[in-house]
């Protein structure tokens, strides 16, 4: 299990990813796509890092959004593996953006 991440560390780490937002002890972020089929292929590429990682996020999908929203439920807050999650959806959404 991951160890919870103290509160100054959560602080240290989203300062590092301006398009996420700490709320109630979890990350979140909206990604917004051309079309429900871009949102529906990004949401597909997150679904393979989460099986290869171990670890889910919650997902809502309205349209041309996707909402991501991470935290580690057994250790009760935020661990390393959500933002090591966050992370890589970003890098699908820059890897996508540079072509």
């Amino acid at each position: 299990m991951a160890d919870k991440l103290s509160e100054s560390e959560i602080k240290s780490k989203i300062e590092t990813m301006p398009e996420w937002s700490e709320v109630s002890g979890e990350i979140q972020r909206t990604y917004e796509f051309d079309d429900f089929r871009a949102s529906m292929a990004f949401v597909e590429k997150v679904a393979d890092l989460a099986e290869e990682a171990q670890h889910h996020p919650d997902i809502l999908i309205r349209y041309n959004r996707v909402m991501l929203t991470l935290s580690t439920h057994d250790a009760g807050g935020l661990t390393v593996k959500d933002f090591d999650l966050a992370s890589r959806c970003d890098e699908l959404v820059a890897a996508a953006a540079r072509g």
